[in-house]
């Protein structure tokens, strides 16, 4: 059976009571068996994070590169959150591995401030999504089952 892995960056914790106007109500916990029901319906495993820290995200991209060489590895959904418009370091990562990415994010962030137009992670993504709120994970999970 392969694994999606799903990737949360910073402040995804905060789901449900951060700016609900954009981000909805759901919470991370919501999301998280939103993303199992997906899998279940692919007959997929799910390995499910959420990080603050740059470094970790860095490290479970790592693993998922690991059971992408494996053959193991259905794909990689990953909410990078602002890390998406600032890190090198996890556009490093996902080219590295060379695990099949779909970027995420809950709000459309060309609807937002400019800096969220820009993309580090986009030049290696097989997919970008954005604006379908907490929805938009389990229609990438519906993609990557189709690879």
């Amino acid at each position: 059976m392969k694994t999606v892995y799903v990737l949360n960056g910073p402040n995804l914790n905060l789901l449900g009571t951060r700016e609900p106007a954009i981000y909805g109500a759901a919470t991370l916990a919501d999301v998280r068996t939103l993303c199992e029901q997906a899998c279940k319906r692919h007959g997929l495993e799910l390995v499910f994070h959420q990080s603050n820290h740059e470094g970790a995200l860095v490290d479970w991209i790592h693993e998922a590169g690991q059971l992408h060489a494996q053959g193991q590895l259905a794909g990689l959904v990953f909410n990078a959150a602002a890390y998406t418009h600032t890190s090198v370091a996890l556009l490093d990562a996902v080219k590295g591995t060379g695990v099949p990415l779909v970027e995420l994010h809950i709000s459309n962030v060309h609807a937002r401030e400019s800096f969220r137009h820009h993309s580090y992670l986009s030049a290696a993504a097989r997919a970008v999504m954005c604006g379908f709120g907490v929805a938009g994970y389990g229609l990438a999970i519906d993609a990557v089952a189709q690879w």
